[in-house]
């Protein structure tokens, strides 16, 4: 064991330091960045765990029993590797697919203010009125991820979009109100939509609803910014990427609909803006004193 530390230490002192520092800085960024994308949910508990198993064995096998040592131990850990591939590939579905999307991101209404401004005013009178109303709601605006998909399962329009529109699609008791409706430029394409639900298990707030399950579940996959209108408060909330935002008036949903569809999505500028803003809110005149904040998805709000 003495003798096979020494050898460790003697190929260390081979190195030169400014290599390994550089190797060890980049390594530590690959790590940071990886776990700073699971972060909140619920692939990052098994990926410490895969994690924390790899390094083990990493080292019981390839640094202690280098050479005729574990023998055995050496081929099961060749045959381990090829299947953590396998379950690296299945448990991070959903979290690989949406770094692929992010990969091929560009925003749709980016530097088109003429395009963003009927749209905005649209969404937010439609709220404003729904809010006050408490009729429930949720809209889907697409960007450069579409949304086909999700559209073939509900109701084709392609409608010009007006907020009288939306307000008749979500009266109660009519027959689109149920489920969400999707924006593609100036057009409502679709109501009547089913959106992807978050699991369970990525929404800590027990008295999220569907609605707001269907805004978390959405933008985990795509990068469309969805409004909802809960039917039971009456609250607007906003979601986008990893970014859950509640209990926002009209003035502050115009705000965040202007800023984010003139810049498109950018899951760098989102990440900051949770950082800074982590426990910032506008609320309504209404809502609830204890908390109103930006989100990370899968803890509530």
């Amino acid at each position: 064991m003495l003798e096979r530390v020494r050898e460790i230490l003697s190929r260390l002192a081979e190195y030169s330091a400014i290599e390994v520092a550089v190797e060890l800085a980049v390594l530590c960024v690959c790590v940071y960045l990886v776990l700073r994308f699971v972060r909140g949910t619920r692939a990052a508990g098994a990926l410490k765990g895969l994690l924390l198993i790899i390094v083990v064995t990493t080292i019981t096998v390839r640094v202690i029993g280098q050479g005729d040592a574990f023998a055995r131990l050496t081929v099961l850990y060749d045959k381990f590797l090829g299947l953590a591939a396998i379950v690296l590939i299945v448990t991070f579905q959903p979290e690989l697919r949406r770094a692929l999307i992010r990969l091929g991101e560009a925003p749709f209404f980016r530097g088109s203010q003429t395009e963003v401004r009927p749209v905005v005013d649209a969404v937010v009178s439609a709220c404003s009125f729904l809010s006050k109303s408490k009729f429930g709601a949720i809209i889907a605006i697409e960007r450069q991820v579409g949304l086909r998909e999700t559209i073939e399962t509900g109701r084709a329009l392609n409608a010009d979009i007006s907020s009288h529109l939306l307000n008749a699609i979500f009266w109660p008791n009519g027959p689109l109100h149920d489920m969400g409706v999707v924006i593609r430029g100036r057009k409502i394409v679709a109501a009547c939509v089913q959106f992807p639900l978050a699991e369970p298990g990525e929404v800590k707030e027990q008295h999220f609803g569907t609605r707001h399950r269907a805004a978390l579940g959405l933008a985990r996959v795509s990068d469309a910014v969805i409004v909802v209108v809960s039917e039971e408060t009456g609250a607007i909330s906003l979601a986008e990427g990893n970014t859950f935002l509640r209990w926002l008036t009209p003035e502050s949903l115009e705000q965040e609909l202007s800023k984010r569809l003139a810049r498109g999505f950018d899951p760098e500028s989102a990440e900051a803006e949770e950082a800074e803003l982590a426990e910032t809110a506008i609320l309504m005149p209404d809502a609830p004193t204890q908390s109103a904040k930006k989100v990370k998805e899968g803890t509530g709000g």
